[in-house]
Formats: C-alpha cells, sequence, structure tokens
C-alpha cells in the first residue's frame, strides 16, 4: 500500500461517519422510517435504530415509555444524541393513566388492576429495601400515586387512608392529607385513594408502573447524551451503594453521558444515577448482616477493580443545568460510577420531603467515589443533607455551589483521605459543615452555619492520584490534617453562641484539641463565631452582625444575597491559596492539584471575579462593597450586583 493510499485510510477512519437524526412524534408510527415526514412513535423504536454518531429528535408530547438503549455511541466525536426538539415542551413518564376509580366512602376511591397492566414490573408488589434503608417500621412500595401532578402519602393500612390527618413535610408546611394504600395478590391489585373531594375520573390520575424513564438494562452503554426532556414519575428503588443504582435516569455503570438542560422530578427514590452495576454486589449487607458494611464496601471496591473500573472506562460524565426537584431520596447519587465527572449548574431541591422513609443515602448530591469529581454553581436547598462526599473524595472540588434551607448540613464530607477542595461556597443552612475526613482545604467559603468535627475508626480507600488504583486503607480516628483558608464564619449571635471547644460549634475552635496538623490563616469571625485558638492572621467581629438575608424572586428568576461585611476584614494579610500553600495531606500523601496535573490557583472568586494574587479577600466574593451589599447568586453566571 502506498503512503497516499495509508494516508487517505488515515483520514477516514479519523473522520466520523455518516450521521443520521430519526425523529419521534406522538402522531407517528414505529413502522415508518423515522425521517422528519415519517417519524417514528416511540422514543424505543428511535433508539433501536441509531448508532453511533446518531441524532433522536422527539417532538412535543407526552411517551409513556422507559426508554434503554440498546447501545451507545463509540467516542465524544461519535456519540448517540437524544434531544428534545428545540422549543418543544417533550415529557416522557414513567407512569399511566388510570381511570375506572370507584367511590368507596369519605373521599376515598378505589380502583381494581389485572396484574398484566403492569407487564413484567408491578411496583405495588415490590417493597422499597436495601442497605442502610430505613423503613421506619413500616411497608413502602416503590409505586406512587399522582392527581394533576400531585403525588400522594402512602399508608401502611386501609382504614388509615380516610382517617388520614394533616401531614407536615421538610419544609414545616402542612399538606393536605392525600394518600393512598394497595394490596396485591396473584390476579388483581386494588388501590384505594383519597381526592379530598376530587372526583378521579374527571382529573388526571397517573400511577408509577416503570421503574426508570431512561436507563440501559446493560452496564457499558457510552457515549450518550438526554438534552433537554421532562421526566418524571418513576418507580425507582432504593439506590445503595452496594447495590446496582437505578435512577429515573441512569448511566449504568458506563462512560462519557452528557445529561443536561433535563427536568427530571418525582422520583420514588433518586433523579439522576451515575452509579455501579451489579455483579460487583446488590445489597450485600442485607445479605451477610454479622459483616461490618463498610468491610463489603472495601469488598465490592476490589471487585469493580477486578472487572475494569478505571478513567478508561468509567465515569467522564457530565451532568449539568437540569432543575432535580420531588425525589424522596436523592436528586444525584452514585457508587463509584461518577468518577472524573463535572455536575454543574443543577437546581436541586424538594428531595426527602415527605420523610416516610428515612437512610444513609439522603443527600440532594449524594457521590460515593467522587474521584477528580468536579461539583460546580449547583443551587442545592431543602434537601436534608445538600452534598454528601462519601468515600474516596480525592481530587474532588466543590466549587461556586449554593446551598440553604438544607434541615441535616449543606455539606458532609464522610471518611475521605483527600486531597480534595472546598471553595467559593454559600453555605447558609443551620449546619455548614460536618467532617468525617482528613485531606480537606476549605477556602473562600461563606459559612453561616454549625462546624461539626467526628470521628471514626472505619477503615477505608486512598488512591493513586488520577486513578481508582487503591493504595490503602486508613481509619480516621484523629481529628485533623484540614486546611481552613480565607473563609468567612458567621455565628449565631453571643445569647446563642456555642462556644465551639467541643465537636460542634459555630467557627473553627471545635478544632482546638485536633490530634494532627492543622492549617488555618485569613479568616474571619463574626457574630460571635469562635476562632481557633492556634491563628494568629484572622479578624474577629464577636459583635457583627453581618444579618444575611436570602431572597428568591420567582418572578425574576433570581436569588439574591443580602448582606453586611465588616471593613476590618481586610486588616489581615491573606494568602492566594495554590498547590505550595496547602502541602500534602498526611494520610494519601498527595499535593492538591488540578485534575490536568497543572497546579492549583483559587484564583477567582464565586463570580468568576479575578481575585488578587498578593491579598485575596476573605470569603467568597473579591473586594465587594464594605457596606450593605446586595447579590445576585444566581443563577450560574449572573451579574452580580451590589448596593451601599
Amino acid at each position: 500500500m502506498t503512503r497516499l493510499s495509508l494516508a487517505v485510510c488515515a483520514a477516514v477512519l479519523a473522520c466520523p461517519l455518516y450521521a443520521a437524526e430519526y425523529h419521534v412524534s406522538v402522531k407517528g408510527s414505529d413502522d415508518n422510517d423515522g425521517s422528519a415526514s415519517r417519524p417514528f412513535k416511540t422514543i424505543s423504536a428511535a433508539a433501536a435504530t441509531a448508532q453511533a454518531g446518531d441524532t433522536i429528535t422527539v417532538h412535543a408530547g407526552t411517551y409513556r415509555e422507559r426508554v434503554n438503549p440498546p447501545r451507545g455511541g463509540l467516542s465524544e466525536a461519535r456519540r448517540i444524541v437524544y434531544r428534545a426538539a428545540g422549543g418543544e415542551k417533550v415529557v416522557i413518564k414513567g407512569s399511566e393513566v388510570v381511570t375506572g376509580w370507584k367511590p368507596v366512602r369519605n373521599g376515598v376511591w378505589k380502583v381494581t388492576l389485572e396484574n398484566s397492566f403492569f407487564g413484567d414490573y408491578n411496583p405495588y408488589a415490590d417493597l422499597i429495601v436495601g442497605d442502610w434503608f430505613d423503613d421506619k417500621g413500616r411497608p413502602h412500595h416503590t409505586g406512587q400515586i399522582y392527581l394533576n401532578g400531585k403525588s400522594f402519602f402512602e399508608k401502611p393500612a386501609l382504614d388509615e387512608v380516610a382517617a388520614a390527618e394533616d401531614s407536615t413535610g421538610a419544609s414545616g408546611k402542612t399538606a393536605p392529607p392525600y394518600t393512598w394504600y394497595c394490596r396485591t395478590d396473584d390476579r388483581t391489585t386494588t388501590i384505594w385513594a383519597d381526592f379530598r373531594g376530587h372526583n378521579p375520573n374527571e382529573e388526571l390520575v397517573e400511577i408509577n408502573v416503570r421503574p426508570s424513564c431512561f436507563y440501559p438494562d446493560t452496564p457499558g452503554r457510552d457515549y450518550i447524551t438526554v438534552r433537554g426532556f421532562r421526566m418524571s414519575q418513576a418507580a425507582t428503588q432504593w439506590a445503595a451503594p452496594t447495590a446496582e443504582q437505578v435512577g429515573l435516569i441512569g448511566t449504568h455503570w458506563s462512560k462519557g453521558w452528557v445529561i443536561e438542560n433535563n427536568v427530571v422530578s418525582d422520583s420514588r427514590c433518586t433523579g439522576i444515577t451515575l452509579g455501579k452495576e451489579r455483579k460487583t454486589g446488590h445489597n450485600v449487607c442485607l445479605q451477610d448482616p454479622a459483616k461490618g458494611g463498610h468491610v463489603h464496601y472495601n469488598e465490592v471496591i476490589r471487585r469493580a477493580l477486578a472487572i475494569g473500573w478505571s478513567k478508561d472506562t468509567i465515569g467522564s460524565h457530565a451532568v449539568r443545568n437540569n432543575i432535580i426537584f420531588n425525589c424522596e431520596q436523592a436528586g444525584i447519587c452514585g457508587s463509584l460510577g461518577a468518577v472524573f465527572s463535572e455536575i454543574s449548574g443543577n437546581h436541586i431541591f424538594d428531595i426527602w420531603t415527605k420523610r416516610q422513609f428515612s437512610g444513609f443515602e439522603i443527600a440532594g448530591i449524594k457521590i460515593h467515589g467522587a474521584i477528580d469529581v468536579v461539583i460546580r454553581n449547583n443551587r442545592i436547598h431543602n434537601t436534608g443533607r445538600g452534598i454528601w462526599l462519601d468515600w474516596m473524595a480525592q481530587g474532588t472540588r466543590v466549587t461556586g455551589n449554593l446551598c440553604y434551607d438544607n434541615s441535616k448540613m449543606d455539606l458532609f464530607s464522610e471518611v475521605n483521605h483527600g486531597p480534595y477542595l472546598v471553595d467559593n461556597n454559600i453555605f447558609l443552612s443551620k449546619t455548614a459543615l460536618m467532617n468525617m475526613s482528613h485531606g480537606g482545604a476549605y477556602a473562600h467559603n461563606l459559612m453561616a452555619g454549625l462546624i461539626s468535627s467526628r470521628t471514626t475508626g472505619r477503615e477505608t480507600p486512598y488512591h493513586k492520584q488520577h486513578s481508582t488504583e487503591v493504595v490503602g486503607l486508613h481509619d480516621l480516628e484523629k481529628v485533623g490534617d484540614v486546611r481552613f483558608y480565607n473563609n468567612i464564619f458567621v455565628g449565631a449571635g453571643a445569647s446563642a453562641a456555642d462556644p465551639g471547644n467541643g465537636k460542634r460549634g459555630h467557627g473553627l475552635a471545635v478544632y482546638n484539641d485536633a490530634e494532627l496538623a492543622m492549617q488555618i490563616d485569613g479568616n474571619v469571625y463574626l457574630n460571635a463565631a469562635s476562632p481557633y485558638a492556634g491563628e494568629a492572621n484572622c479578624v474577629v467581629e464577636a459583635g457583627f452582625d453581618p444579618d444575611i438575608k436570602l431572597l428568591e424572586s420567582e418572578k425574576e428568576g433570581v436569588v439574591r444575597l443580602h448582606l453586611t461585611l465588616p471593613r476590618s476584614r481586610k486588616a489581615a494579610p491573606n494568602k492566594p491559596v495554590t498547590t505550595n500553600l496547602l502541602g500534602k495531606t498526611a494520610i494519601s500523601g498527595l499535593p492538591y492539584i488540578n485534575r490536568d496535573d497543572t497546579p492549583l490557583k483559587v484564583d477567582t472568586d464565586y463570580f468568576g471575579a479575578e481575585r488578587s494574587g498578593k491579598n485575596p479577600t476573605a470569603g467568597p466574593f473579591e473586594n465587594p462593597p464594605q457596606e450593605r451589599c446586595v447579590l445576585d447568586v444566581w443563577p450560574p453566571g449572573t451579574a452580580r450586583g451590589c448596593s451601599r
């Protein structure tokens, strides 16, 4: 073969092959060819046809199906794209409309369905169960009932449906008791529901019938884009880190997905999953409760490595600019499968609001194994726990997030050895940070809630840099090896001040007795927040109340932060936060560097404005006005506005 022939072959192989576009319309037919003039009727029909490099454009309408993509793309350049047509409302639902309700008594109606109605999966015969799930002593099904889009509360007994009292959810607001109950036998499923005076045969009543809306049944369906859909009402199961994690939409142990600009809501458990597969273990703690959960999970990690868990095969997803709400476990979760991913620009709220069950996997964002994961510019509120980094947060960066009204805490860092960086965040809930980790660096944050420091004897992994390969295990029995630079801590005032000399308090006095070395410098303590005893370069204004207020404007679509900062905050010379300043972690022995191996610099603020390279301003905002300030802090990229 000549050199010219070789060059032509190489050029052909380097270029993407012909890419087709397939169309889907509720007015189409699956017997069509998927062209614009002859569209398919279901997304699944288009999925069965599309090959690497192709695009599936879905037009306006409601599609009641589970999309199970039979294949993925081959690379970033040859992915399969599923997209809603521009400017059109495209809905994918895991539910079906149910009619034929019959009145029973006192506003309660019932419907009886043949089990064949549900196909191969009946959510009303499937209980929510899994490792670290707390059912609070009663059954919970993966099914759910909706009246005009509003979900109901499940009751454990029929006589509790009509007798239901007003229920108070996570927000503290009393809700009318729309309730339901079900029974299933070998042939039929009967559902009773209290519609509170509504006639269900005259309004839209839907019930969950599918375990997800968009989820491949086999791992390794790589390089898929899902863009612009409204997905809701799925009968998702509890997504434990030791189980296959099935979400309303999920990547199922794949690589290179883009999930963007979607609205994801009303998942029985989790909205978006970036999780593991089933062969490495599925709820292994329930199967062998005699063994500690951390032992089981370490074994799961070893099995994952044995089947190829690495940057080459798993993760590197982008989950961005989605709206996620009304999920009772998590907005986004992932065990091992989220490595090397970026989660950015998402609005996550109203998670775990019914609180009929509980467990250790509940958060706005819950990631196990956040190796080289970036969590950036998300707005997270009313979620219980906002962001939860659980195990193996290494090379992780949590930056520019807005967290508030989370009843547990804004950030929980559990059993990590670092290095990981938390910078330029706004944490306004009653508890800002619960830290049970080594190797974290916190820089330029605003923390208006409590700081909690905890220890544990559990041994958890640390890895080679930018790698899933495990170097060793270590416990977290000693407090310390944490860095705090240029943060603002706000207390609750002198009358409510916690001295902070225990494990919980406002400010950094909780670390006064740390056994491992601490790096603390340049922080500002306001309104009776307690400083770290060993911090010489800091500003303490015990009597200064910044009067923080956060106002949400639905009409304008923005969130505004009102606060006042003291002039004295510039009294201390602050060090720029860099790789050299942060040093190396005590346990993993690694430096703080970027994912591309370049040196780390916290050289921009919450808004992306350049920071001073000599004396950067404490807190997330570089050099704001010294008096009363009003800042537009959401959506990401909003131009900040200040008033004196």
